[in-house]
């Protein structure tokens, strides 16, 4: 028979006992007190339904409509995965470093805390030793900031027991979290949540930024390498610590050694290996299609914050893991890419041979010569924001001001000589500025006018250095490519026909008439001079004739071509009601074009562009599905009217796009195009617009500013600027064999489609034939 111990030592035992019990009772009642958050001392814990749905941000993806990924909208960069998709090696990194005994304890392992506590008393606190927090603490601690300030009680203004209590809250949480969840669960949870260094949030975001691989695909030192950076991300980035990183990695080793994850032997193996990256940081900047991300990011936010008021959802683009379908073809798009790079390449280096030595900032003087603008870059950089701080820091002190703004300084600037797009260089603000002022931009987009579904869309040259979107926010003058809605009210108002023959001669807009506020104005040709012959109107469209042009508008009046511009989708707002309207004086956006130039392949029917056709939630459930919404604004016939007469500019010997025909051959196997080249006055602005029966393309090309141009037609025209980008484009889909439904083919002539000129008519050859012809001779017209 045992018996207690009797005197002192029995009086020390029961004292000893009763601190213990009621050092339990304590701990048990403080626990229960910060669990209910008792006297709102210790501040609220997130409830049990929040803990069945633990909240992380999960990045939302937008696809391609073919399939592949576009990019992904985030605040914190991360991609799910389940326990299946990644490597064994990585649970067995994870468990040998961060907890060897996840999967003996239920949360709080007393052992770990013991010995963390040991190690910090013995000054030894090391790998070995470990933390005391588990991976399910960790877990909760990530999933749940218990020390923001909405779980913020009285208490936590105190610093020390505000940490206690958010500690309390882990263990609490950790505990809940093992009741509620599997261990897998727990690790995948952990897994997709901790961050592992530049903005990279989640296992699979950081095996592709990292290596470039799946985390399936990770091998045994990369494994380690990750996990050894959980540590501590940035003091053990490998691409700024190498050899510390390497050293982190091999510790992350020896332990899966310690633990039996790898034998002696493999040990050795791995730990000798070089650290070996393929690092790819993803970023908005690196989106598939980074102008349309952009682009479609504030549409997307409209719609959520309708959608969340309609549905009461709190849905969020960045952290709600929304999966975004797009209208973009990822194959039309890369072709759009490369076509729009090799052109613009092409035309800067035109754009610096004809400007070297001068600045390409000029108006034309008295004399008629070109002459640089006076303080053009003095005026530039006082819109930028370097220039706005200087000004906010030193105020009316200009001479501090400008001698900042031409220090030196290192930068990192565009270029088109390497792979990157871009060098390290040195410059002042000042020669910066200048550098890229003198850089060509362009805008691209295709589109399908039946669907309405946005094909391609190219904003710019290089989205990380210019953000500016070319393809919807830049809006310039479109010359020439305004002239169809001119012609189209002309035959809307029947006016005149596809039969109808007009002098090239000139024509005078006196003061006041149709809206001419000047002095009496006549509009020149391009080539300076007249012709005087009587050309139809598919000759003086083909080959962009102004003085038809001006006689058209002449006879219509400015109001009914607004009219006409706007049902067809063009933002006329604040255009000026006058004559000039006939040469594209008023700001157009090549979105806004394409979309109005889809009319006329579409039978009369407007489409609205469709860029976004299904939004889902992270489970796949479809919250939305965008339809086509289509308006006939004008008849089938007088649409391919409009094609028929553009044509003239590709099919026709003096049409302004014969290079289609000749150069790029892309008038074989039974194809039409109907298009129009546009160029303004002072050569600043390029345009083209193609049609075939199934895409619509279009694009601009010029400089940042209009006083940035060519010097002459020869170079700044619409068909040199702009149309090589558009006939390189169709040659690529064209090419494409899985782009079936674009190749070439003739435009659809709606039933019946017959126009009577009198004694002659227009088959479905478009050929004027003369009646009474003996059928030799009519045969050989036709073929």
């Amino acid at each position: 028979m045992i018996e207690f111990a009797s005197g002192p030592y029995r009086t020390t035992i029961v004292r000893i006992w009763k601190v213990f019990l009621f050092g339990l009772v304590a701990l048990i009642l403080y626990v229960l007190a910060v669990s209910v958050d008792f006297l709102w001392l210790f501040g609220g814990m997130p409830d049990l339904k929040a803990l069945e749905n633990p909240k992380s941000q999960e990045a939302s993806t937008i696809y391609f409509n073919d399939g592949p990924q576009m990019g992904k909208f985030y605040l914190e960069n991360r991609t799910p995965v389940e326990i299946t998709q990644v490597s064994p090696n990585v649970i067995s990194a994870l468990l040998a470093t961060e907890d060897a005994r996840f999967m003996k304890h239920s949360g709080i392992d007393a052992r770990s805390i013991a010995r963390a506590l040991a190690g910090i008393v013995t000054f030894q606190n090391t790998a070995s030793t470990g933390g005391g927090s588990t991976l399910t603490q960790q877990t909760a601690k990530n999933l749940f900031n218990t020390r923001e300030e909405v779980y913020e009680g009285a208490l936590g203004k105190v610093p020390v027991i505000r940490l206690v209590i958010a500690k309390t809250k882990e263990w609490i949480l950790a505990v809940r979290l093992e009741r509620n969840y599997t261990k897998q669960e727990i690790i995948m949870m952990y897994l997709n949540t901790v961050s592992f260094g530049n903005n990279t949030y989640g296992i699979r975001t950081a095996a592709k930024t990292y290596f470039d691989k799946e985390p399936w695909q990770l091998s045994v030192d990369e494994s380690a390498l990750l996990v050894g950076m959980l540590k501590n991300p940035s003091l053990f980035d490998p691409r700024v610590f190498e050899d510390r990183a390497r050293d982190r990695r091999n510790v992350v080793l020896s332990q899966m050694k310690k633990y039996k994850f790898l034998t002696a032997d493999q040990y050795v193996t791995y730990k000798i290996r070089p650290v070996k990256l393929d690092f790819n940081i993803e970023n908005q900047n690196t989106n598939k299609a980074p102008y349309f991300c952009a682009y479609i990011k504030d549409f997307l936010k409209s719609w959520l914050k309708q959608y969340n008021k309609e549905n009461g959802t709190d849905l969020n683009l960045y952290t709600s893991g929304l999966k975004i379908f797009s209208t973009i073809d990822s194959r039309m798009q890369k072709a759009a890419e490369e076509a729009v790079m090799t052109n613009i390449r092409d035309q800067q280096k035109k754009f610096y041979e004809q400007w070297r030595g001068r600045n390409p900032w000029v108006f034309r003087n008295a004399r008629n010569q070109w002459q640089e603008m006076p303080n053009f870059i003095e005026n530039s950089v006082k819109r930028t924001t370097r220039y706005k701080l200087l000004k906010a820091v030193y105020g009316d002190d200009k001479k501090t001001i400008w001698r900042e703004l031409n220090k030196p300084v290192k930068m990192k600037v565009f270029t088109y000589t390497n792979r990157r797009m871009e060098k390290d260089t040195t410059m002042s603000t000042i020669d910066s500025l200048k550098y890229y002022k003198r850089l060509l931009h362009t805008g691209f987009v295709s589109m399908d006018p039946t669907t309405g579904y946005v094909r391609a869309w190219v904003g710019g040259v290089n989205f990380k250095y210019m953000k500016f979107d070319h393809v919807a926010q830049g809006r310039r003058q479109p010359g020439s490519t305004f002239k169809p809605f001119v012609y189209l009210t002309a035959l809307n108002n029947n006016y005149f026909t596809t039969c109808d023959r007009i002098t090239d001669q000139p024509v005078v807009f006196a003061h006041g008439e149709d809206g001419n506020g000047g002095p009496p104005w006549q509009p020149k040709n391009s080539t300076g001079r007249y012709s005087y012959r009587a050309l139809s109107l598919r000759e003086a469209l083909g080959q962009s004739v102004n003085s038809v042009s001006a006689q058209l508008i002449k006879k219509t009046k400015p109001g009914p071509v607004l009219r006409t511009a706007a049902a067809l989708g063009i933002d006329t707002t604040g255009f000026p009601a006058n004559p000039t309207l006939c040469l594209g004086t008023a700001d157009v956006s090549v979105i806004e074009m394409v979309a109005a130039y889809c009319s006329f392949a579409n039978s009369g029917h407007r489409v609205q562009p469709m860029t976004i056709y299904r939004i889902t939630d992270k489970n796949d459930n479809e919250l939305v599905r965008f339809t086509l919404n289509a308006v006939q604004v004008i008849s089938a016939q007088k649409a391919y009217d409009m094609l028929y007469l553009m044509r003239g500019a590709a099919e026709d010997p003096n049409g302004t796009a014969g290079r289609l025909r000749t150069q790029y051959k892309l008038l074989e196997n039974g194809n039409q195009i109907a298009a129009k080249t546009g160029t303004t006055s002072s050569y600043s602005d390029g345009w083209f617009m193609g049609i075939t029966q199934n895409l619509v393309s279009g694009l601009w090309v010029g400089g940042d500013e209009r006083s940035i141009h060519f010097k002459n037609i020869e170079f700044g025209q619409g068909a040199r600027l702009a149309m090589p980008a558009w006939g390189m484009y169709m040659q690529k889909v064209y090419a494409d064999k899985t782009l079936a439904k674009y190749k070439p083919s003739p435009f659809l002539k709606p039933d019946g489609y017959k126009v009577d000129c009198g004694g002659y008519y227009i088959d479905s050859s478009q050929r004027y034939i003369p009646p009474k012809m003996a059928p030799a001779e009519e045969e050989e017209i036709l073929n």
